[in-house]
C-alpha cells in the first residue's frame, strides 16, 4: 500500500499492486485495475517513486523477484 493525497488533501492509500497506469494530465491520474481512477496531488514521478519503494519493501528477503524470474526466464 501507498499514501498518497487527494487534491483537497485528504490522504489516501493505494494498492500499489492494482495501478496500471500513472498519467499526468496535468493533475495526476492513477487507473486501478478495478476501473477505478483516483486524481492525486503527488507528481507521475513521485507515484512511482513510492511504488518502487513499496516493491523493495515487499520483495525485499522474498525467496523470488520479478527480476530473478526475468533472468532465469532468458536462461
Amino acid at each position: 500500500m501507498i499514501r498518497l493525497h487527494r487534491l483537497n488533501g485528504a490522504e489516501i492509500v493505494v494498492n500499489a499492486e492494482l495501478i496500471e497506469s500513472v498519467e499526468g494530465l496535468p493533475d495526476t491520474v492513477i487507473a486501478l485495475a478495478t476501473g477505478n481512477r483516483l486524481i492525486v496531488r503527488e507528481s507521475v514521478t513521485g507515484v512511482i517513486e513510492r511504488i518502487v519503494e513499496y516493491r523493495k519493501t515487499v520483495y525485499a528477503g522474498a525467496a523470488y523477484s520479478p527480476e530473478l524470474l526475468k533472468r532465469e526466464a532468458r536462461h
